[in-house]
């Protein structure tokens, strides 16, 4: 044997077994992005299978996946894009909704939340942020309830776009925007909690947010079995309190 074949041999004889773990790539609403280092660490314990997230707008993600990008699982804060991928034939199956996220409005300046609709009509509130409704599930259900209570037209002045939950979540935790509307997940996650006030946004006022998760085409082919098990995790009982106890509600 060559001597440098004999170092490739070693170098592999040598290598632990973690890194010799499946892996697979899962898209990730940006609204999840607290939660995932939990679910992800739980799977572990179970299968032994790194599942790795990527963070951010679900209707980017689905546009990503549609040309290719080579993600196993998506995670989506809503119904519709995992749905459009199905019908693409882009996915294993129909979606299937694994929680049920709060819309909440949020500051950290201050600002007085009791009388949150008359507070944000008033001239102390200069900026509101909210994700981009066009991609961000959780953008269009704040838009929805501005309109539930005839506040578009004045507002829309004020309004600042975030690509994503995060990055309008960003803008309130950072002071830039006055209050804003993000995900109960992200008020209550250790990393954010305790800065400002938060008030639940009444449910009457947007249609429920459920977030279906997916098996895509590219997790079929390349880790089905991995990718179907990371799917099943987040329907087990550990993966439902784990989203129980970060402010989701179950199907």
């Amino acid at each position: 044997m060559k001597p440098q074949h004999l170092l490739i041999a070693l170098g592999f004889a040598v290598l632990p077994f973690g890194a010799l773990a499946e892996t697979i790539n899962v898209a990730v609403a940006a609204n999840v992005q607290y939660v995932f280092d939990d679910l992800a660490r739980e799977f572990q314990k179970e299968t032994g299978i790194e599942a790795k997230g990527a963070f951010g707008p679900s209707g980017k993600f689905a546009t990503q996946i549609a040309n290719g990008a080579p993600f196993d699982v998506f995670m989506s804060a809503d119904m519709e894009f995992p749905q459009k991928l199905h019908e693409q034939g882009l996915t294993s199956s129909a979606p299937k909704p694994y929680a049920y996220g709060t819309l909440v409005l949020w500051s950290t300046k201050g600002v007085d939340l009791k009388n949150w609709q008359k507070t944000l009509l008033s001239p102390s509130v200069n900026k509101v942020a909210v994700a981009n409704p066009k991609t961000a599930p959780y953008g269009r259900e704040a838009m929805r309830a501005l309109a539930h209570y005839k506040l578009t037209e004045a507002l829309t002045p004020k309004l600042v776009y975030g690509e994503s939950i995060a990055q309008a979540s960003q803008y309130i935790a950072s002071g830039v925007a006055d209050a804003g509307f993000t995900a109960k997940s992200v008020v209550i996650a250790p990393e954010m909690k305790g800065q400002g006030q938060w008030v639940e946004v009444p449910k009457a006022a947007y249609e429920p947010i459920a977030q279906g998760a997916v098996v895509l085409k590219h997790g079929q082919e390349t880790a089905a079995q991995a990718s179907k098990k990371f799917y099943d995790f987040l329907f087990s009982g550990k993966a439902r309190s784990i989203f129980e106890r970060n402010g989701y509600t179950l199907p």
